[in-house]
């Protein structure tokens, strides 16, 4: 297949934000809200399809239900449907030529390819005007990493969530689907939700405009009581619930007590070891600590590593059979805070230069009014204390994924060195480095996020697997990446060539099909490479 290359669409639909205070990925809100950038309309040449009939031929399939791979299969799709799956040939054996269906309209040449399900995306934002142009930069980097679906948490204010829901719906952008999580309260004119009254009043209005779930900061009106009630209303309408449960509540609801209120989903490492504390009931705290200091803030939240039940005892088990039986969900969001133990590593990963916009490079220097930009004397003691908390956290998510809880994938970029689509794939090499299989850490990021996302709604999800009947978001990469889940970053895998003696770049996602729509994933990454230069050369960098 080949794609049209596209001129970069520079112009973008603006979008003015709500009254209500912009949210960052922690919950801090800005005096004001800043303007939003939606994406710009998709160009005739950008993706292919959908078509009538489409045939992806000779895949080898991770189906993402946690099957091992088989191959080979001719993929058909209509419309934006998978609509049969049928052996093509026998491993080492050439395949019959002149193939039914004989009538696609496309055919894909998937040849020593491997496909899977789009993956989902479990923690999103966008980044405001203050970090890239217009929203595509983050759409395109995360459809050019195969995910094809986000939850923003929030993507954004209600209305630019909203309106970039349904365009990305109808397909009008070049975007993955996306699912609108607000935070208490956004939104309407009802003020702060400080009663259960309240609570249960956003929730339902809410249901009415557009808006799939709930995101919880355990802020200082999201008391229990509050916290319980929008949970309560959430269920009987059908909305998922995600928490971040920040420091300022934890100690009156941890993840214990949210799981027992009926909490869906903790993301973050938030709220799990609070409720394993030995010898205490709160975390032990140095007596300058100031919680609007990031340093203090991000610093001292790992020292809680050598405070708690640790793995093993009674009180850690307990904990998880408890969260199981409760149902919840756990999303950690490794990457998103990876920078606290390894900082160097972060700052020069391979690709900020090329597709890290200046101003989000800007945004990720250490300040005191960036959030997130938190290193202001980042030490050794520092990333030793991170270290250690990092293994307690591997190994809680990876013995509730051993006992049978779901755990999702998720990135939260735009903050702390992350950049867009290229954290999605940091995620999953730290799952396998928590102690995930590789096909393990692909579940979680195609079935266990689409169950996730449809079960509020008592739906089957048609998205998560490569099965007939779902919907065909799809990823074709010319590598197989449970041997090497490195080949899934945009800017592939440093290989030597025997015969040239020379390291060649390999790898990439080759394709990513979003609603029977096909894109050409390295033309995506070329749009923002040029979006990242455009920038540069406009700001006189």
């Amino acid at each position: 297949m080949k794609s049209k290359i596209t001129k970069l669409a520079l112009a973008a639909l603006v979008f003015t934000a709500p009254a209500a205070a912009h949210q960052t990925s922690e919950g801090q809100g800005a005096a004001t809200a800043p303007q939003m950038y939606g994406a710009p309309a998709r160009s005739s040449g950008e993706g292919a399809g959908p078509f009538r009939k489409m045939v992806i031929r000779n895949a080898t399939i991770i189906d993402g239900t946690g099957a091992p791979p088989r191959g080979r299969f001719d993929i058909v799709v209509e419309g934006n449907r998978i609509t049969s799956i049928t052996q093509s040939g026998w491993p080492g054996l050439p395949s019959k030529a002149n193939r039914e269906p004989r009538d696609a309209d496309y055919e894909i040449d998937a040849t020593g390819m491997y496909i899977l399900p789009g993956f989902t995306d479990m923690h999103v934002h966008l980044p405001g005007p203050e970090k890239a142009p217009n929203a595509s930069y983050a759409y395109k980097l995360w459809l050019a990493h195969g995910v094809t679906t986000v939850r923003g948490v929030p993507l954004a204010p209600p209305e630019v969530a909203s309106t970039e829901k349904n365009r990305s719906a109808r397909n009008e952008i070049t975007a993955p689907r996306i699912f609108n999580y607000q935070t208490l309260g956004a939104g309407w004119s009802g003020g702060v939700v400080d009663t259960p009254a309240k609570a249960r009043a956003w929730v339902q209005w809410a249901a009415k405009n557009n808006i799939d779930g709930i995101k919880f900061f355990n802020r200082e009106n999201e008391t229990p009581d509050v916290f319980t009630a929008a949970l309560e209303e959430a269920e009987k309408l059908g909305l998922g619930t995600t928490a971040h449960l920040s420091q300022i509540g934890v100690a009156n609801f941890n993840g214990r007590q949210a799981g027992e209120a009926g909490l869906n989903t903790i993301t973050h490492y938030y709220g799990h070891l609070e409720s394993l504390l030995k010898d205490r009931a709160i975390q032990d705290f140095p007596s300058n600590y100031d919680y609007n200091n990031e340093q203090h803030r991000f610093g001292e939240v790992a020292e809680i590593w050598n405070q708690v039940h640790g793995p093993e005892t009674d009180e850690w088990r307990e904990y998880l059979e408890q969260q199981k039986a409760n149902g919840v969900n756990f999303d950690p969001t490794f990457n998103i805070y990876a920078a606290s133990r390894d900082l160097m590593r972060a700052r020069n990963a391979d690709w900020h230069n090329r597709y890290t916009t200046p101003q989000m490079w800007n945004y990720f220097q250490s300040t005191r009014d960036n959030h997130g930009s938190y290193f202001f004397d980042w030490t050794t003691e520092n990333e030793f204390a991170w270290k250690k908390f990092y293994g307690l956290f591997f190994r809680l998510v990876n013995d509730y994924k051993n006992m049978g809880g779901r755990v999702t994938v998720g990135t939260d970029s735009g903050f702390i060195y992350k950049t867009y689509g290229f954290a999605y794939v940091e995620e999953l090499e730290l799952l396998r480095e928590a102690g995930f299989t590789p096909l393990e850490a692909i579940r979680a990021a195609t079935m266990m996020g689409a169950k996730t996302l449809y079960e509020p709604r008592n739906e089957k999800p048609p998205i998560g697997a490569v099965k007939a009947g779902m919907l065909a978001d799809l990823v074709i990469v010319p590598e197989n990446p449970l041997q090497n889940l490195k080949t899934l970053y945009g800017t592939g895998f440093m290989r030597l060539n025997s015969e040239t003696n020379r390291q060649e770049k390999v790898g990439g996602v080759k394709y990513t099909v979003k609603d029977g729509i096909v894109y050409d994933a390295q033309q995506l990454l070329a749009d923002v490479a040029a979006m990242v230069e455009s920038e540069k050369v406009r700001l006189g960098q």
